[in-house]
């Protein structure tokens, strides 16, 4: 069994202490992060390898960043694009975990609906499906993880009427999610999971996670090699929960795979 999960940490430097208790205590094989905020230079790697994960990092210390932690080996990786895409940040680092060619994404959020934002939001995903189409064969076993920043459907929302018209919920942004599918992706925890008000994101304002106003924008994208052995998946609202959390909550599913 092989345990992949995904975490927008919101800063590891800030985090870094909630990140080690968890990976203690739910022990994933893989953790795919976002919005690490550190430079490759700054990266806390004795911490993981401390705990026994290799990683590979791709931040440039500001914003965005993102990160892989394995424990079944980390091989072969790649940081971003190769294109002009890239110039939206550090937001894509792949490798291989475990004979996995593991993908930790972090999806642009676009702001406001037609803004200049919005629209680089859309290329960027076009660009994330075309890379995938270049580098990647969906017959293999294919991981694309992380905070997608989208909203795959309505029952994926808090109150679909309160957000309609903002970025997340949009229809060209869910068109571009469901691309990813047809080339061959699956929503590994959808999938087991088919009930509404399931989420990983809670605005920090307002009381928004007490409330239950939530979205699930943090996905784990499968291909079929690998979500036809999907067993077990949780949103752990518990890591949400304490003293200065991130406004996500990491999320994993158990594959009834052996690391290669």
């Amino acid at each position: 069994m092989t345990r992949i999960a995904t975490w927008n940490v919101n800063s590891l430097t800030a985090r870094l202490p909630r990140v080690e208790e968890w990976l203690e205590y739910a022990k994933p094989d893989i953790l795919c992060m976002q919005e690490t905020k550190v430079s490759d230079t700054a990266f806390p790697t004795m911490a993981f390898s401390a705990l026994g994960y290799d990683t590979a990092n791709h931040g440039d210390g500001r914003w965005n960043g993102v990160a892989i932690a394995s424990r079944v080996g980390l091989d072969d990786v790649r940081h971003g694009f190769g294109t002009d895409a890239d110039e939206q940040g550090c937001r894509l680092v792949a490798a291989t975990c475990g004979g996995i060619r593991v993908h930790s994404v972090y999806v642009p959020n676009g702001r406001l609906v037609d803004s200049e934002f919005y629209l680089a939001k859309l290329e960027w995903m076009k660009e994330l499906r075309a890379y995938f189409e270049r580098n990647c064969d969906p017959g293999q076993k294919v991981v694309a993880a992380g905070d997608f920043n989208v909203a795959p459907e309505d029952r994926d929302v808090w109150d679909p009427a309160e957000v309609s018209g903002s970025t997340h919920v949009t229809d060209p942004e869910r068109a571009e999610l469901r691309s990813l599918e047809r080339w061959g992706l699956v929503d590994g925890f959808r999938q087991l999971y088919p009930q509404d008000h399931l989420y990983s994101w809670w605005d920090y304002r307002a009381g928004n996670f007490h409330k239950h106003k939530g979205m699930r924008i943090d996905l784990l994208l499968l291909s079929r090699p690998l979500a036809e052995h999907c067993r077990y998946g949780l949103i752990d609202r518990n890591a949400r929960k304490g003293k200065q959390p991130s406004d996500h909550a990491p999320v994993f599913v158990d594959v009834e795979v052996d690391p290669d």
